[in-house]
């Protein structure tokens, strides 16, 4: 009921005196009362010795656990200048609520902090988790949750207005061409009409489902980070029994390098303005999911030249940033929660509804992320399996060049084939000549850690010499003994051996490849 303009200035002006007024008291360990402590001051309008005068109603401001979110600040690399310079140097920009709960939502003009009016119970709740955040802040301050840097209420006329002051998630300075709310929920979670005639919607579960039906491909490694910090912080979730959260993610296709180097331009003349000041620290979705293990130079990089967005592709294969964070924390499973759930499953699935218990709610939400949002990149290079014939296959097809080159070669030269690797002819002198035959398995993979390398040898040197070939065993008795060349490749940490027949008589694939097992 109050104008948004009201509301972003009288947020201003109290962030600004106690922020400041906190600065002027020594710094010391939080201790567990500082987790309760709510300051109150009063602010004239006609100004005071200790306030300053301003142009709106009279009104008064509630700083709540100043101490704690100080920590959480200092915590995060954030100054209490730079703090009061991204909130105050510049009008707030108001920004458009997707959802249903009526909160207003303002971006500071530097892109760094989101400032969202909440609820009386959700204020209350997150005053009430606020040691438990401190604790799990401290051991693990890589993660998609919010964070929070301030929870302040203003009262003015007769009504308050709590707001609390997060990290921005979605950079406004980069384009995101798609938004998605995912809860891993399906009872109507598809953007309503009103929201899809908005320029920039915010799509739901199944919106996604049906625009990336195949999912979104990360790497190998940035697959695990991401999962590994969601599960984690589902399981702190769980833990404080937080159930109805979502992910917030945000989906920049890269198009062209044009508008992105004019994006970076746009920020770095603003970032021009202010005074030299310390970058909010994992405050993008990169640094979010990078372990500790990650060097620190890695994570610049990628911050640098890409926002903090995590690299992906879609199912098409267009090369996507991706930009996310788990919202919507403060609600519980109350009373209140527990009949609406109770309600909605009376009359649809009661596990798709969006409201359900706290550990159910966080195994559905994990397994619709990794099965249907966020998937493995699988790799290039054929893997041993238990299924040798997919892998066989592919090898072939990349060494048929080789293997052709090899035969004639073979014929000429049979025993000094392997005159450049020293150890490869004292292998097949000592061991497949020597009476300790190897183990000649049929498609059985294998593992030995090697440098990668490619040679070939004879398949006939696998016999040893003419004098031993008796003492070998018989592999396969129906197929002839034909000649014959192998292609013998290290890469990575697999040894793969095919032998390619130099006639097409064999009627079975599988009789022409061996494994050799060292």
């Amino acid at each position: 009921q109050t104008a948004s303009s009201a509301i972003r200035g009288l947020i201003q002006l109290g962030i600004g005196y106690t922020v400041g007024n906190l600065t002027s008291k020594s710094v010391r360990d939080v201790l567990m009362q500082d987790f309760y402590v709510v300051e109150s001051v009063s602010l004239p309008s006609e100004g005071s010795s200790l306030t300053p005068a301003h142009r709106y109603p009279d009104f008064t401001f509630k700083t709540y656990a100043p101490f704690a979110f100080r920590y959480f600040r200092e915590l995060f690399g954030i100054k209490p200048d730079d703090y009061l310079y991204s909130i105050c140097n510049e009008p707030l920009i108001e920004l458009s609520n997707p959802g249903g709960s009526g909160s207003l939502f303002f971006v500071t003009s530097d892109d760094k902090f989101i400032i969202k009016t909440v609820q009386h119970k959700e204020a209350e709740f997150l005053q009430k988790i606020l040691p438990g955040y401190y604790m799990n802040l401290n051991q693990n301050p890589r993660t998609l949750l919010p964070k929070f840097y301030g929870l302040y209420c203003v009262q003015s006329g007769g009504i308050n207005i709590r707001v609390v002051v997060m990290n921005n998630v979605l950079p406004q300075a980069l384009e995101m061409h798609l938004k998605y709310d995912l809860k891993g929920s399906m009872y109507k979670r598809r953007a309503s009409r009103k929201e899809r005639e908005k320029s920039n919607p915010t799509f739901r579960d199944l919106d996604f489902l049906q625009d990336m039906h195949e999912g979104l491909y990360l790497d190998s490694e940035t697959h695990s980070a991401l999962m590994r910090t969601l599960q984690r912080d589902c399981l702190v979730l769980r833990s404080f029994r937080i159930m109805d959260y979502s992910l917030l993610l945000g989906i920049h296709m890269l198009k062209s390098n044009l508008k992105e180097k004019e994006a970076e331009n746009s920020q770095s003349t603003s970032d021009a303005k202010r005074p030299v000041g310390q970058k909010v620290l994992y405050s993008t979705a990169m640094e979010s999911i990078q372990g500790p293990g990650k060097s620190g130079g890695s994570v610049t990089t990628e911050a640098t030249n890409t926002m903090g967005g995590i690299p992906a592709k879609s199912h098409k294969g267009e090369k996507l940033l991706l930009f996310m964070g788990i919202i919507d924390i403060l609600q519980s499973y109350r009373l209140m929660k527990k009949l609406e759930h109770s309600w909605k499953a009376l009359i649809y699935d009661g596990d798709t509804v969006s409201v359900h218990r706290p550990n159910f709610y966080a195994e559905r939400f994990l397994k619709f992320m990794s099965s249907r949002v966020f998937k493995r990149v699988q790799a290039l290079k054929p893997s041993p399996s238990k299924k040798r014939c997919n892998s066989i296959t592919a090898l072939k097809a990349t060494s048929q060049e080789v293997v052709c080159a090899a035969n004639q070669e073979w014929k000429d030269e049979k025993h000094d084939i392997l005159a450049e690797g020293q150890s490869y002819a004292s292998l097949d002198e000592e061991v497949l000549s020597s009476g300790h035959r190897p183990d000649l398995v049929l498609s059985t993979p294998y593992l030995f850690e090697a440098a990668s390398l490619a040679t070939t040898i004879s398949s006939s040197s696998l016999n040893g010499d003419d004098h031993n070939q008796q003492d070998q065993p018989v592999i396969d008795s129906s197929s002839n003994v034909l000649p014959s060349s192998s292609t013998f490749t290290l890469e990575d940490s697999a040894i793969y051996l095919t032998s390619e027949q130099s006639t097409p008589e064999t009627e079975n694939d599988n009789a022409s490849v061996l494994d050799v097992y060292l």
